[in-house]
């Protein structure tokens, strides 16, 4: 990167402030369009408060970093010199929402005795970060405060970690899935903790995300609270042992008094405030990305190939009109080979049982499974396979069965149960991602945390859980997946992609949903499965029930199979966090939109002027007039695009509208 191009474009009203203010140790960085402004104060402690639109939506924030030598970043902190510029740049985006990215900010470096702190400004948000600048040596990171106060006690979706916990130390380890509270900021359970991304209420309609970027290395971020919310971090795992699902997970009994190891010269993760005026911006917010480590500038990602899969787990393997029994063997999964080349289904995954249970070693598959003749089956069929694997299984030999199973035909790996994001965890993901680079295999992290920009430097990872997706649906009663459904794309899927795996056939009204586990059924209407092809993002998109179902069902499976899954340009059309949400994406000269709400029917108009000048066709799904009463109800329709571009649409309760449009 010219470094001179950037200090060549830095703006003198960006500049003046900083010489001005030098003296009161106060540094002001305003964002390209001059609506957000953070102010840095510095001298014995450092601090930054943030500005929307000239009202107060972040109180003054203390900022530091503890050292197991007694240094502190952020104490005593006399800048010895402060760099101010703009930089701007397109960059392409390898399986993404987007074919490229305007990254455009306005930054500040402020640099100290050993170490700097970067801010930067964009139009829809503020980030910091640490950066050591020693030039050798190790140390450990004793704990990071970062602080967000908020000016008054506004209302949040707060993610609370898993329930069951008795002590904030169980609550490291994590599944991090769960559903939001909507509350005040003073009602935050003092006992629990909150996973990111986690999003505010500020005044007039403006929404403030958390999260965080550039994790490497170093334990993920937690909130704690109330008006007033305070970073935590896992401290580093001491002891851990083999245990937990199917001895598969590893279980820290123990822990050190520091949460990182580090060396000198690093940079640390960017904390993250994304701001908006109204809450559809925050489902097309780049900012993890955008702030993410590119990946190496002479890397050949042309063998990443994004798509969809055909998978057994949440259909329990439950085929019919078959000859033969259904299971966990060669002829069901030609069967899954079978539909997935019928419908022009990239892969198909073989999810938890390929291998010998309770074992954790993934050499060892199981006699129903001759997956030598698999491969060569779905070779034949231009399918590719995907292999299930849990995290004790892969962490014993992670180069070694990627090569082993790369060579064998194998196109990668669903990770599953790593339920931490401490240090040594996040490095593991790290491992994996390298290793499967390097012999061309996909990963998607199952039982995982929240993206962080992993996906940009490595492309060949495509999803990550941390979202209670639809499996929840196999066991839970009490759930309102349906409300869930209309907030995770606001906030969870503004850190990035969702392994929710959408697409069920057996459809439920809110009174007559029930947890089947092995015939299970989602809540709210059919037409809802299909808009959530356009509004989650997920470059590898389960169709989660049976292929016999889709068989049964032959008009949609057709509309959902010509989904893509990675776009050229999203487009937000509208949305409420929790009530409902409008999505547009575009693929070649094709647009797809999808539509969800609530358990509130509504009726939208959706704004296509996107779509500028000439005629448009469509094709589109929209919930039957009984499917108030039969969730599964229908109607298909193809007209024209109203030459005013407004279409009106009605959704039932749980209910949702999916359209193609072609011109």
């Amino acid at each position: 990167m010219a470094l001179k191009s950037m200090i060549a474009a830095s703006v003198l009203s960006l500049i003046l402030p900083l010489t001005a203010s030098a003296a009161k140790n106060s540094h002001v960085l305003t964002s390209p369009d001059g609506k957000i402004t953070v102010e840095i104060e510095t001298g014995g402690k450092v601090s930054y408060s943030v500005f929307f639109n000239g009202k107060e939506i972040l109180a003054p924030s203390e900022i530091a970093m503890s050292l197991d030598d007694g240094t502190v970043f952020g104490n005593d902190a006399k800048v010895k010199k402060a760099n101010s510029g703009t930089f701007r740049k397109v960059h392409p985006a390898v399986a993404y929402k987007k074919a490229s990215v305007e990254d455009h900010y306005n930054y500040l470096i402020l640099q100290f005795k050993n170490h700097s702190i970067e801010f930067r400004a964009f139009d829809n948000g503020v980030a910091y970060r640490f950066v050591s600048t020693a030039k050798r040596g190790t140390f450990n990171v004793k704990e990071e405060k970062a602080e967000f106060n908020f000016p008054k006690d506004w209302m949040a979706w707060i993610p609370y970690t898993n329930t069951g916990f008795e002590t904030l130390e169980e609550q490291f380890g994590s599944s991090f899935e769960n559903y939001y509270q909507h509350i005040n900021l003073s009602q935050w359970d003092a006992r629990r903790l909150a996973f990111l991304p986690l999003v505010v209420d500020a005044p007039d309609g403006v929404k403030i995300c958390i999260m965080e970027s550039d994790l490497y290395s170093y334990p993920g971020m937690y909130l704690r609270g109330a008006k007033n919310l305070k970073g935590v971090f896992a401290p580093y795992p001491d002891r851990i042992e083999q245990g937990g699902h199917n001895d598969l997970q590893g279980l820290v009994k123990t822990r050190k008094d520091f949460i990182a190891k580090a060396e000198a010269g690093r940079s640390f993760p960017w904390r993250i405030l994304g701001i908006v005026p109204e809450a559809k911006e925050l489902t097309n917010l780049d900012l993890v990305w955008q702030l993410s480590t590119p990946p190496a500038a002479d890397s050949d990602w042309s063998w990443v190939k994004p798509g969809k899969v055909a998978w057994d787990w949440w259909n329990d393997w439950n085929i019919y009109g078959v000859d033969f029994r259904a299971g966990i063997n060669n002829d069901t999964y030609k069967y899954y080979i079978d539909f997935a080349s019928e419908n022009g289904i990239e892969y198909v995954i073989l999810d938890e049982g390929w291998a010998v249970n309770r074992q954790a070693d993934l050499y060892q598959i199981v006699p129903e499974i001759d997956l030598r003749e698999l491969i060569a089956y779905a070779d034949s069929k231009q399918v590719g396979l995907i292999l299930w694997a849990g995290y004790w299984a892969l962490n014993r030999d992670i180069d070694g069965i990627c090569k082993h199973y790369a060579q064998m035909g194998i196109k990668g790996f669903k990770v599953d149960f790593m339920n931490r994001d401490d240090q040594p965890m996040v490095e593991f993901y790290e491992q994996v991602s390298a290793a499967a680079a390097k012999y061309h295999l996909l990963v998607d992290f199952h039982g995982a945390y929240k993206p962080t920009g992993l996906e940009r430097t490595y492309p060949n990872v495509l999803n990550f859980e941390g979202v209670a997706g639809l499996e929840q649906m196999k066991w839970s009663r009490d759930a309102d997946q349906v409300t869930y459904d209309c907030t995770i794309p606001f906030i969870r899927m503004a850190a990035g992609r969702m392994d929710y795996t959408q697409g069920a056939m057996r459809n439920a009204i809110r009174q007559n949903y029930r947890p089947v586990n092995s015939e299970a059924m989602s809540q709210g209407t059919r037409c809802r499965q299909l808009a959530e092809y356009a509004i989650f993002d997920a470059p590898l998109t389960m169709l989660c029930d049976s292929p016999s179902a889709y068989r049964a069902e032959p008009e949609c499976t057709e509309f959902i199979t010509s989904f893509p899954t990675t776009w050229d340009e999203t487009v937000p059309i509208c949305g409420e966090i929790g009530e409902y949400v409008a999505i547009a994406r575009r693929k070649g000269d094709s647009w797809y939109v999808g539509a969800i709400t609530n358990w509130t029917p509504r009726d939208l108009t959706l704004d296509l002027s996107f779509l500028g000048s000439g005629s448009w066709s469509m094709t589109a799904f929209e919930d039957g007039i009984n499917a108030d009463r039969i969730a599964r109800d229908y109607v298909k329709r193809t007209l024209a695009v109203p030459e005013g571009k407004q279409v009106n649409i009605r959704m039932a309760p749980g209910g949702g509208w999916a359209a193609i449009l072609t011109k």
